[in-house]
C-alpha cells in the first residue's frame, strides 16, 4: 500500500481504524525528509498489510504541534493508540525495516500493562 496522508481530519479515524501506524512527519524544504521519503515509502510497499502516512508539517501546523515535533525528519509509530516510538533523522532502509520488525511483534499487553501501573502510580 503506498502511503496516505495523514491531516488532523482523518487522525482519529485512521489511527483507531489501524492496529500500527507508522507516521512520517515531513515538509518539502528538508533535505533529510527528500532523502527519507522514498524509503519509508519503499518499506511501505513491502508491508502492505500495514498503515504508513506522512504528515506534511507545513500544511498540518496543528497535528505536528500536538506531537511537539520540534525537527524533522520525525518518525512516529502508533500501536494501539498508544506512542511506541518517537525520533527524529531520516533512517537508512534496513534499519527502518528492523524497526518495523520489532514495532509490530511488540507485546501489547505488556505496554498497556506499563501504562496503566504507571497512570495508577501517578
Amino acid at each position: 500500500m503506498a502511503t496516505v496522508e495523514l491531516t488532523k481530519d482523518n487522525f482519529d479515524t485512521l489511527v483507531s481504524t489501524n492496529d500500527t501506524v507508522f507516521v512520517d512527519f515531513w515538509a518539502s524544504w528538508c533535505g533529510p525528509c527528500r532523502t527519507f521519503a522514498p524509503i519509508f515509502e519503499k518499506v511501505s510497499n513491502e508491508r502492505p498489510e500495514l498503515l504508513f502516512a506522512k504528515v506534511d508539517t507545513e500544511a498540518q501546523q496543528e497535528l505536528a504541534a500536538s506531537f511537539n515535533i520540534m525537527s524533522i525528519p520525525t518518525l512516529m509509530i502508533i500501536r494501539e493508540g498508544v506512542v511506541i516510538y518517537a525520533e527524529a533523522g531520516a533512517l537508512p532502509e534496513q534499519a527502518l525495516s528492523q524497526l518495523v520488525d520489532r514495532a509490530i511483534s511488540l507485546d501489547m499487553v505488556q505496554v498497556h500493562k506499563a501504562i496503566a501501573e504507571g497512570s495508577a502510580a501517578g
